[in-house]
C-alpha cells in the first residue's frame, strides 16, 4: 500500500483539555474532533460544540469539517451547515455545528469523537464575466436531467 503523501498542519490547543485530532487508520483521510463538553442534543435541536483547537493550514489548502458517518446513520446526527469549511486564513476556534436530525435525544460526552476534518487542496477561481457559455450537450438541463437512478 502506498503511504499517503504528508503535510505539517500547526493545531495550538486554546484550552489544555483539548485532544489534537488523529487519524484511527492508516489509509484514513479523515481524522476526529472531540467535544469539550458534555451535554444533551434533543431532537430537532441544534448545538456549537467546542473542540477547543485552532489550525494554521499551509497555504492552498482547506480543511473540510464533515458529520462522522457512524453518528449519523445511527443516531441522525450530522452538522448544521452539512459541511464545514475552515479558510486557510482562519485561526479562531473550531467548533462542531451538530443537529439531531433523529428521533431521540442524543448524548455527548467530554472527550466524545463528534466530527471529523479532510484537509484538502483548493484552487482559487479568477472569475470572468461573459456574454454567452460554451453549448454542452447538456446544456441548462438541471434536476433529474439525467435520468432516473
Amino acid at each position: 500500500m502506498n503511504k499517503p503523501k504528508r503535510l505539517i498542519v500547526n493545531f495550538k490547543k486554546l484550552r489544555d483539555d483539548a485532544i489534537v485530532p488523529q487519524y484511527q487508520t492508516p489509509g484514513a483521510a479523515g481524522f476526529d474532533f472531540h467535544a469539550l463538553e458534555s451535554g444533551i442534543l434533543l431532537p430537532g435541536e441544534h448545538a456549537v460544540i467546542p473542540t477547543g483547537l485552532a489550525v494554521e493550514l499551509p497555504p492552498g489548502y482547506v480543511l473540510l469539517l464533515f458529520a462522522r458517518s457512524g453518528n449519523a446513520m445511527r443516531y441522525g446526527i450530522t452538522l448544521s451547515n452539512g459541511v464545514g469549511v475552515c479558510d486557510q486564513d482562519y485561526r479562531g476556534e473550531i467548533k462542531a455545528l451538530l443537529y439531531n436530525a433523529g428521533h431521540h435525544p442524543f448524548r455527548i460526552e467530554k472527550g466524545d469523537r463528534i466530527m471529523q476534518g479532510v484537509i484538502v487542496p483548493y484552487v482559487q477561481a479568477e472569475f470572468v464575466e461573459v456574454a454567452e457559455l460554451g453549448e454542452t450537450e447538456r446544456g441548462e438541463g438541471g434536476f433529474g436531467s439525467t435520468g432516473a437512478r
